[in-house]
């Protein structure tokens, strides 16, 4: 197949930019699959490996689709379905009551779920990217990796849980003085914030850590600080919200699994890490997380959160739709406006 892969971003990154990573992984992983892959990017967008079209917003999509296309995967909504067999993924949670097009692809099935969608492909990692874990060091704190500027990702919660544990926690993606949302000044002395990380870095750090504490409080879409911590051999400890209880299931069967519906539970425990919406139960598990097997952890990843299994997984969609079908019988849709609130997250 020859694929377009749309994206209103410029390619590669350097930072935690969770959609343009994926586009990158993806078109990589699909051309080692066999498949033809041109981008449609903005202007200093850039690839070694897939020929890279610039994205001109004042055009017509339609007019920008090189010849020989077979099927457009979209990671931005169009303003309009192109002529061509296309897809959509959607990254982010709505926020408002609405519909979205039958051939929209969720990024995980809770994402799916508050939707009133079905269709979800986790994403995966392109782990060359992240050099070979060193299982065997010496692991003498925990790490948070996320934006810790918004709230949502409840950084406070995560130093709270380390604090009360004894240990140190490393912040990665965050600052100890932030002015986005009014002066907040982290005083912790046991935490230490280290801002967007080179990747080189971001190895390192998680090359030396016990865990991820990963304690959010929205309805995370998917969370790839979950497999990158894993990959290193770090288990997870955090709330059951979103997609966290189904990325540490997936090996389970489904009589086992934790709900992912509408539904939440109120903790999960894996030999991957723990979930709960109580401080204390998290604050046991990591004090335990010694007996967390960093090898498993690794396996897990590297099993079920490859760039190549995410390919896969899009091809199979790519063919439904290239043989007419949708991938929704009908639209999905949110028919009440979601609650603009923070999740409970308590002693």
């Amino acid at each position: 197949m020859k694929i377009l892969l749309v994206c209103h971003a410029k390619i590669p990154i350097n930072t935690y930019d969770e959609k343009e990573r994926v586009v990158w992984w993806l078109g990589k992983a699909l051309k080692r699959a066999g498949h033809e892959v041109v981008y449609l990017a903005k202007k200093g967008s850039a690839c070694p490996f897939a020929e890279v079209l610039i994205l001109d917003e004042k055009r017509g999509l339609d007019e920008q689709i090189p010849e020989g296309v077979d099927l457009i995967h979209f990671h931005d909504e169009p303003s309009q379905p192109p002529e061509k067999p296309y897809l959509i993924t959607r990254y982010d949670n709505a926020t408002e009551a609405r519909s979205f097009d039958r051939n929209t692809v969720f990024v995980s099935a809770r994402q799916a779920a508050l939707h009133g969608g079905s269709v979800y492909v986790h994403h995966g990692i392109d782990f060359d990217e992240y050099g070979t874990p060193e299982l065997g060091n010496r692991r003498m704190y925990f790490h948070f990796l996320g934006n810790a500027a918004w709230r949502g990702k409840n950084v406070r919660g995560a130093i709270d849980i380390a604090s009360h544990a004894g240990s140190r926690l490393h912040v990665i993606g965050g600052t100890r003085v932030n002015f986005r949302k009014g002066l907040r000044i982290t005083l912790s002395p046991g935490v230490r914030f280290h801002g967007i990380l080179n990747p080189e870095g971001r190895n390192a750090m998680l090359n030396s850590s016990k865990g991820l504490i990963f304690p959010v409080i929205w309805h995370e879409p998917f969370g790839m600080a979950v497999p990158e911590s894993l990959y290193f051999g770090c288990p997870v400890f955090g709330t059951p919200y979103g997609a966290l209880p189904e990325l540490l299931s997936k090996q389970m069967s489904n009589d086992r699994k934790p709900h992912s519906g509408n539904g939440v539970v109120e903790a999960f425990y894996s030999e991957f890490g723990c979930l709960s919406v109580k401080k204390s139960e998290l604050l046991e598990a990591v004090k335990n997380a010694d007996t967390c097997d960093r090898e498993k952890c690794n396996d897990y990843a590297r099993t079920f959160f490859s760039a190549d299994r995410m390919a896969q997984d899009y091809i199979l969609l790519y063919e439904k739709v290239l043989e007419g079908h949708s991938l929704h019988e009908k639209e999905p849709e949110i028919t009440e406006a979601p609650e603009d609130k923070f999740l409970p997250f308590g002693d």
